[in-house]
């Protein structure tokens, strides 16, 4: 089992908005980087662990889910009209993927980016490295725990 966290704006996909899927499952599209992209085409499988995280202006961890399909073709690139478009991905040439999501667990209360920056344990995460952006990021299962044993449920 691997560990990851995904990055997500609350104004445009929310965790409520993933729980308020049928089975708490979603697809996670749109994603444009190439790192990212083979985190999600080559690396995650099903049943590896999320942390759901809100970036924008209260950037914090909200919340737990699951990987609960691996890697496939991002349709969302094909549509011209869509906000994802991309004319040099196709079905027969995807360039892109998605993988499907279910939400866990919402923490009661968020984990705010600045109380992570001051846990010794956390150190190393990617997340907290300056200039980190990629919106999908592998975490370690020390940080995962570490950060499941600080969250409020």
């Amino acid at each position: 089992m691997q560990y990851w966290l995904m990055k997500t704006e609350p104004g445009t996909y929310s965790i409520d908005d993933l729980l308020a899927e049928p089975n708490q499952t979603d697809h996670w599209d749109g994603v444009r980087n190439y790192q990212a992209r083979n985190f999600m085409r080559d690396a995650m499988t099903v049943g590896d662990k999320v942390l759901l995280y809100h970036s924008g202006k209260a950037p914090a961890v909200v919340g737990t889910g699951v990987i609960a399909r691996e890697g496939y073709p991002d349709h969302t690139a094909w549509d011209p009209d869509g906000e994802h478009y991309d004319p040099k991905s196709s079905p027969d040439n995807p360039i892109w993927y998605m993988v499907d999501v279910r939400c866990e667990q919402k923490f009661a209360v968020p984990l705010p980016l600045k109380t992570l920056r001051g846990e010794e344990a956390l150190v190393d995460m990617w997340l907290l490295r300056r200039g980190m952006r990629l919106s999908i990021q592998p975490v370690s299962r020390g940080e995962f725990d570490h950060i499941i044993g600080i969250a409020e449920y």
